[in-house]
């Protein structure tokens, strides 16, 4: 078997950067540079201390303590010229790279975030290209400097010495060593693990404080989630073993780069046995201020490879969404006859999934037609919804809207000619009006006035502060699930597409907002093709046909009459549901 090719992160940098790479080369040369600056004063150090012991000459110490010093800050001014380079090149790859997620981003299909949840992608987005700026812009010099240090220190420590040199050598190799067994192979594994737990408890933690509301109500404790106290669990018994491997490890480290004193008293001791010479006492002092620099630079090395491993996570995070497949746009531009729509034979597999979530169903809906998806949960009433505006491509069969496949119809067009309105409506943190106006962006202010008269929004609109220019989430102005309901029907009004699709939109919807909503619905239904989502029943039972899922597969198909007198599933479901709002409390 060959090696696994080694991850050539540097390669996907340079890529990002742009024309900017050259700074990162540009930065790395002058790290190291100032890292040979810097260890020139040392020699200069020795020079000053060898005219001391001999107590001739002393006006050259000046001479040379003022050499010292004037190195000392050109190493530094070099150093801050290379980390102007490196920022910039990172602040660009940055930039780059979050451009790069985004434009890709806005061409996934819709159904991407359903599997991989918006917060997982947030955060590739937001943190892991902010890893990539810090390594780019800060540990990158320092990893340059780690690297040419140890060469200069070599030559430094054996060319006065050599034998002493050898001996304060000797605890360095072994900290290199125990160094070295903790970032083995299996480390950046270690690192990804890491990682994802840290994705699994922060997105286990945003559904635990969402939940608080119940938790209180009920008395409830942690326990009732136990999905989050999982992650906390799993999290700490994986830091705690991980931390238990690299015990002795770190402790060898530890103890070795701090261990070089000890190594030049005892390397004094042997090597001074028959007296003591002007030139040792030069060289044990020279040691004794120089052999720090090792334990520095062992550390660099050591949190610099660290910086490393966490880097090339973050980067096949990003590569994680750049290599989602995006939806094929076709060149033929076909334009749909009518608002009818046929699945023929259509089955759709979530991947990673071990059976298909709708397996060959086969509906014809025709234009205008109102018809409802029901079953229990699971039954995959949503994901074929999803598949009739192709958030997913489907695994196999085909989807025709107008007799015409929607993989050839522009994704554009395509969307133009859907409305939707979720159980979990989403409005952003602006006003009402330019959150009604995400779906028309060029619509006046008066079509979105009518648009929320339409979708019964106007007592909301009259309770706000400013009206429909409220700023949602600003000074304590919030609606309620079935308000927000509400809101997000007029962004369906002011669209006016053919095709609307209705995913349990009365969930959160309390008496009240319910009969707005339904008033909403019977305005917004008008002439269109009318797909609705329901667990309540009642709701559908108007609806032209009826389609019954249950495990992924078509049961059966008719009105309301037809299926109850069929004494099938739907009729199973029905007089439960109507069991359900009879029951009373006491009863």
């Amino acid at each position: 078997m060959g090696k696994t090719p080694k991850y050539d992160h540097m390669k996907l940098i340079r890529q990002f950067a742009g024309g900017h790479k050259h700074l990162i080369t540009l930065g790395r040369i002058l790290a190291g540079l100032s890292a040979v600056i810097t260890l020139i004063p040392f020699y200069l150090l020795w020079k000053i201390i060898a005219v001391a012991i001999e107590g001739t000459d002393l006006d050259r110490i000046t001479g040379y303590a003022w050499g010292a010093v004037i190195l000392t800050v050109s190493a530094l001014l070099v150093y801050i010229v290379a980390l102007l380079c490196t920022h910039i090149a990172a602040f660009r790859v940055q930039a780059n790279m979050r451009s790069e997620l985004m434009r890709k981003i806005i061409k996934l299909p819709l159904g991407i975030f359903d599997e991989d949840g918006t917060g997982k992608i947030r955060r590739i987005v937001s943190d892991s290209t902010a890893a990539t700026e810090t390594y780019i812009a800060h540990n990158l010099a320092d990893k340059t400097v780690a690297a040419v240090t140890p060469v200069g220190l070599i030559i430094l420590i054996l060319a006065f010495d050599w034998k002493l040199g050898l001996i304060c050598m000797i605890p360095a190799v072994i900290g290199f060593i125990c160094m070295m067994s903790m970032m083995g192979k299996g480390m950046q594994q270690k690192m990804k693990e890491y990682q994802n737990a840290l994705d699994t408890m922060s997105s286990e933690a945003t559904e635990y404080v969402r939940g608080i509301p119940v938790v209180k109500t009920f008395g409830q404790t942690v326990h009732s989630f136990k999905r989050f106290k999982d992650s906390i669990d799993g999290y700490g018994k994986w830091t705690t073993a991980y931390t238990l491997q690299l015990r002795l490890p770190m402790i060898g480290f530890m103890t070795c780069i701090n261990a070089v004193f000890l190594a030049i008293v005892l390397g004094a001791f042997f090597l001074t046995r028959n007296g003591i010479a002007d030139a040792d006492i030069l060289n044990v002092m020279y040691y004794i201020i120089v052999t720090p620099l090792v334990t520095v630079t062992l550390t660099k090395i050591a949190y610099s490879g660290e910086a490393e491993m966490t880097l090339i996570d973050a980067l096949k995070r990003v590569e994680y969404v750049l290599n989602f497949k995006s939806l094929s746009e076709s060149d033929k531009n076909c334009v749909p006859n009518d608002n009818g729509i046929v699945l023929n034979n259509v089955s759709y597999r979530y991947e990673d999934a071990t059976r298909d979530a709708v397996s060959d169903i086969d509906i014809s809906i025709a234009p205008g037609e109102h018809v409802a998806f029901v079953g229990p949960s699971g039954s995959g009433k949503t994901t074929l919804a999803e598949l009739l505006v192709r958030f997913f491509d489907v695994s196999s069969g085909e989807i025709l809207l107008g007799g015409v496949n929607i993989k050839d119809i522009p994704s554009k067009q395509l969307m133009d000619r859907v409305s939707f309105v979720f159980q979990d409506s989403k409005l952003i943190k602006t006003s009402i009006l330019e959150n009604v106006r995400m779906s028309k962006p060029d619509a006046t202010r008066e079509e979105v006035m009518d648009a929320l008269s339409k979708a019964q929004c106007m007592d909301i609109i009259d309770k706000l502060p400013d009206g429909v220019d409220t700023v949602i989430g600003e000074k304590g102005t919030y609606l309620s699930g079935g308000e927000q309901q509400r809101i997000t029907i007029a962004r369906a009004v002011l669209k006016n597409a053919p095709i609307l699709i209705l995913d349990e939109a009365t969930a959160f919807a309390d008496p009240d907002n319910e009969v707005k909503v339904q008033a909403a619905f019977e305005e917004l239904s008008k002439g269109k093709t009318l797909i609705m989502i329901a667990h309540r029943l009642s709701t559908v039972t108007s609806a032209d046909r009826i389609f019954v899922l249950d495990d992924g597969k078509l049961k059966e198909s008719g009105t309301h009459d037809e299926l109850i007198a069929s004494g099938g599933l739907y009729k199973k479901m029905f007089d439960e549901y109507e069991r359900s709002i009879e029951w009373k409390v006491g009863a």
